[in-house]
């Protein structure tokens, strides 16, 4: 079990540094605009962290140890294509967990 000084200090930590994350867009440049580029590039930032949340779960999912689940695969590939072709975020979402508890179901 960790220390619960060294658990406190890290999720203080991780507040401060959150907060201060969030303090630096709103706080300090909140009433200035900010340059094209770095729109441009801040338009890309839930595409790259969506993946990047998905990505462990379904490569080496704790529910079967780290070992890679054919439903989970299928998920994920179910999902990319709904999103490739329709272009929304809820339908790839949903068609992905439909598939993952459908195969689950069905593979047992």
């Amino acid at each position: 079990m960790i220390d619960p000084v060294t658990l406190w200090t890290v999720i203080i930590g991780l507040g401060l540094g959150s907060f201060f994350l969030r303090f630096v867009f709103t706080g300090l440049v909140g009433n200035r605009a900010m340059p094209d580029w770095l729109l441009r590039h801040l338009r890309y930032t839930a595409v790259a962290i969506l993946p990047a949340l998905v990505a462990p779960q379904v490569l080496w999912p704790a529910a079967t140890g780290g070992e890679t689940d054919p439903a989970r695969l299928a998920a994920a590939v179910a999902a990319l294509t709904v999103g490739l072709l329709t272009k929304n975020v809820i339908a790839a979402m949903l068609s992905g967990g439909f598939t993952l508890y459908g195969l689950l179901y069905l593979l047992g």
